[in-house]
Order: structure tokens, then C-alpha cells, then sequence
């Protein structure tokens, strides 16, 4: 299984994916608080990367303070950030963006993409409650 669960896409950098993918984790939950971060040398092999490249995002993670380093230990989960939600609708962002775009491409109108994602959300997590 890949870290993250990242499959990588071309079209995006590489490192934006798996900075993106990291974030995403944390926030959902799926990674927490103290719990050991893939090394750079697994990230690289198991993602076919170049390690530079796993490096970058790895400091750019912990620059950030998604991340921490651990002597002894090595990098970790940071403690929990304020405004989740806001940071959850950031990361999302992109993927609103490109699902919009792609609607408009094939002629659905914003009820009937409503409606989709509705029926798409029943299905995995139950009734969604749409706040306007």
C-alpha cells in the first residue's frame, strides 16, 4: 500500500501531492498526534520518488508544524492546530476547483452537482446536512 495512501497523478508536482496528502491525513485523523511519519527513505522507495524530493516535503511539513523531529525518535505527528476547519476547507480547495470545472465542462448545472454530491455523501457517511 502506498504511504498516505497517495497514488500519484501526473499533471501536479509531486511534491504538492505529498504535502497535500500528508495534510489531508493529519486532518482527517488518519495520522495523530505523536504517531511516527513515513522516513524520506520510505517515502522515496515505496512512492518511486527521488528522495530529494521526499526530503523537501518532509521540511516543509515540519516548517510548518505539521510535523516534528524527535531526537531518538524521529519525525512525528505535531500536536493538534487550531482552526481545523478552515485548514480542512483549504486543502480541499483544489479538488472543489477541478470537480466545478469539470461539471461545467459536461453541462451540469451547481442543483444537479448538488444533488450528486449528496447522494455520493448518503452513500459512505449517511444524510448530509447542507449549511448555506
Amino acid at each position: 500500500m502506498a504511504p498516505l495512501g497517495l497514488t500519484l497523478r501526473p499533471g501536479q508536482s509531486i511534491f504538492d501531492q505529498l504535502v497535500s496528502a500528508a495534510q489531508k491525513a493529519i486532518l482527517s485523523g488518519e495520522l495523530t498526534e505523536g504517531q511516527a511519519f513515513p522516513s524520506v527513505r520510505m517515502l522515496a522507495a515505496e512512492l518511486k520518488i527521488h528522495p530529494n524530493t521526499a526530503h523537501k516535503a518532509v521540511q516543509y511539513l515540519i516548517h510548518e508544524r505539521w510535523l516534528e523531529m524527535r531526537p531518538g525518535i524521529g519525525t512525528v505527528i505535531a500536536p493538534a492546530r487550531r482552526k481545523l476547519a478552515a485548514m480542512r476547507r483549504q486543502l480541499m480547495q483544489q479538488e472543489i476547483t477541478e470537480l466545478v470545472a469539470e461539471a461545467r465542462r459536461v453541462g451540469l448545472g451547481v442543483d444537479e452537482l448538488t444533488s450528486s454530491i449528496e447522494a455520493e455523501w448518503e452513500k459512505t457517511a449517511g444524510p448530509v446536512e447542507i449549511r448555506q
